[in-house]
């Protein structure tokens, strides 16, 4: 009888030593999933650091483009921003805050080189406060009616805008997929900033670059 209980013994021993081992390793495998999963949350939320600083470098980008095409058009070098006008979708002009899609001047990228060698006069749009007509050549509407160099030391925002005049701002709407880039002039003491000035350049991506598709003038209106 001794050797059969001997045997049984062993026999136990084994047994609950192979469900220990068992039950160990199905811990280790859960701790192993456990920890996989919290090491890989911060990754999935937005809470990664990675984030906003690509979105901080993509606005960054979007700046120095405004500024260059702000530049150019306060140094009355048109023809310089010919190539950030959007291959397929041209540029529009508003004359203020609120875009008509049906009747504001659209240029395509040649339209407005050739248009900028030309006396050709266009109809922008009507004077607010008089309704008289704003009839003169694409080079006198961007050198007196946008005035760029106005902003040569504006406050800029992207896709951020404060609330001013008593006109509407419809950018969103015109432009919902767009990134605006907003400068504002806060005007002079003398007129107590009634004489305010604002430009909005909007931008669309195309092919991986952005192009600009809007150039937006905003401003005191009755």
């Amino acid at each position: 009888m001794m050797p059969s209980t001997r045997f049984n013994i062993s026999q136990s021993y084994l047994y609950k030593l192979s469900v220990a081992v068992g039950f160990a390793s199905i811990l280790a495998i859960t701790g192993c999933q456990s920890s996989a999963e919290s090491s890989a949350t911060p990754n999935q939320s937005t809470g990664n650091p990675s984030v906003p600083v690509v979105s901080d470098m993509s606005q960054q980008t979007l700046k120095q483009q405004a500024l260059r095409i702000q530049r150019a058009l306060a140094n009355n070098d048109f023809a310089r921003i010919t190539d950030d006008i959007h291959p397929t979708r041209g540029v529009r002009f508003s004359m203020y805050a609120y875009v008509r899609l049906d009747t504001d001047k659209v240029f395509s990228r040649e339209q407005y080189a050739q248009y900028l060698q030309s006396k050709i006069r266009f109809t922008w749009g009507e004077k607010d406060g008089t309704g008289e007509a704003l009839v003169v050549p694409l080079p006198e509407y961007l050198s007196t009616w946008i005035e760029a160099k106005k902003y040569n030391n504006a406050r800029i925002t992207i896709n951020a805008f404060e609330s001013r005049g008593n006109m509407i701002n419809n950018v969103n709407e015109a432009y919902p997929k767009s990134d605006v880039v907003d400068f504002h002039y806060k005007g002079t003491a003398e007129y107590d900033g009634m004489d305010w000035r604002g430009m909005r350049l909007v931008f669309d991506e195309y092919q991986g670059k952005r192009y600009l598709v809007g150039i937006i003038n905003d401003r005191w209106t009755v």
